[in-house]
């Protein structure tokens, strides 16, 4: 047990620590942590952080954390964690960071969350074709003959292919455990046995009504779903992107949804936000949101509380419950 509270200094976003830092999060902070709420370093040159940078032993950070860099850390002689209230820790915590053998805990786990929820209610949707009958009852206003126009549609002993044996691929599989689908994964790095049967993409692909992709983004996965792929889908099928839009090929899958063969749930692109002449906006067959699926709104406490747990555990000399390892960094997000 810690003598002392250890001394944490906020590292994110002005924006995101105004959603994140507030009513019982903000309570619950000051009572694990010596840190200053109203204290956020949202850039590590600004002098009104330099003291406060100087004496942390703990980064709580959070989107639009700066890079932690060997000059960042020449002036945090004392810092020993990293704790981080969001997904991939990627983007900031850097090589010096290990080298230095500062330990990081990431709230991935919590974050996962929603994107599954929002998978979820996507799979199901798509196969009882849930927008294209609500499109169709307000146009027609009037009985439709839906076994005519969608033959087979519903979510009976339909086949669900998840891309990625991700924390969110994992949390999917477990959310879908109790409906009467059947469910395959494909994943090169899969080891342990998920309870559903392991096939390679390709199978995947061809076998699936509705497809759900859940691998990092890494210079391996860049385009992983190109037009072949694509190509051997069932007609009908859907395809569902809540992970990073370089993993799709966006030319070949508006060709393709052009044509109207697929359907899509797209709540990631290349770029993040599409150009107004996109024809995603427009293409009847495919849900466009824009990456909404993560931590948003309410959900933000979840990801907060995750890390308070952790920075807790710090606190008490106990081992991160989500420890983040260098070693894995290369095949995670």
């Amino acid at each position: 047990m810690m003598e002392s509270l250890p001394k944490t200094l906020l590292a994110m976003g002005h924006q995101i620590a105004a959603k994140l830092i507030t009513g019982q999060v903000r309570d619950r902070l000051v009572t694990i942590a010596d840190v200053d709420p109203d204290l956020v370093a949202a850039d590590f040159a600004d002098p009104a952080v330099e003291a406060a940078l100087a004496e942390a032993e703990v980064l709580y950070t959070s989107w639009w954390c700066q890079p932690i860099t060997h000059d960042v850390l020449a002036r945090a002689p004392r810092l020993r964690a990293i704790v981080h209230a969001a997904g991939s820790v990627k983007h900031h915590v850097t090589e010096a960071c290990w080298q230095r053998g500062i330990v990081v805990s990431s709230a991935a786990a919590a974050n996962a969350e929603p994107v599954a929820e929002y998978t979820l209610a996507s799979i199901l949707f798509a196969n009882k074709r849930v927008l294209d009958i609500s499109k169709l009852y307000r146009e027609h206003r009037s009985g439709l003959d839906l076994d005519e126009r969608f033959p087979g549609f519903g979510n009976y002993r339909r086949t669900i292919g998840i891309v990625g044996a991700s924390r969110i691929g994992r949390r999917v599989i477990e959310l879908l455990r109790p409906f009467e689908l059947d469910v395959l994964v494909a994943d090169p790095y899969l080891t342990d046995d998920l309870g559903v049967p392991h096939v390679e993409l390709d199978e995947l692909f061809e076998r699936c009504d509705v497809i759900s992709l859940h691998a990092p983004a890494l210079p391996e996965t860049r385009h992983l779903i190109d037009a072949a792929r694509l190509a051997r889908m069932r007609d009908g099928a859907t395809l569902i992107n809540t992970a990073r839009g370089a993993l799709v090929d966006q030319d070949a899958l508006v060709a393709e949804l052009a044509g109207g063969r697929l359907y899509a749930v797209i709540d990631v692109t290349e770029p993040d936000v599409l150009p107004a002449d996109s024809p995603l906006y427009d293409l009847p067959n495919v849900l466009l949101t824009p990456h909404i699926a993560g931590s948003l709104g309410g959900e933000l406490a979840r990801i907060a509380d995750s890390a308070l747990d952790e920075l807790a555990r710090y606190a008490q000399g106990l081992p991160f419950s989500y420890g983040v390892e260098a070693e894995n960094l290369s095949i995670s997000a």
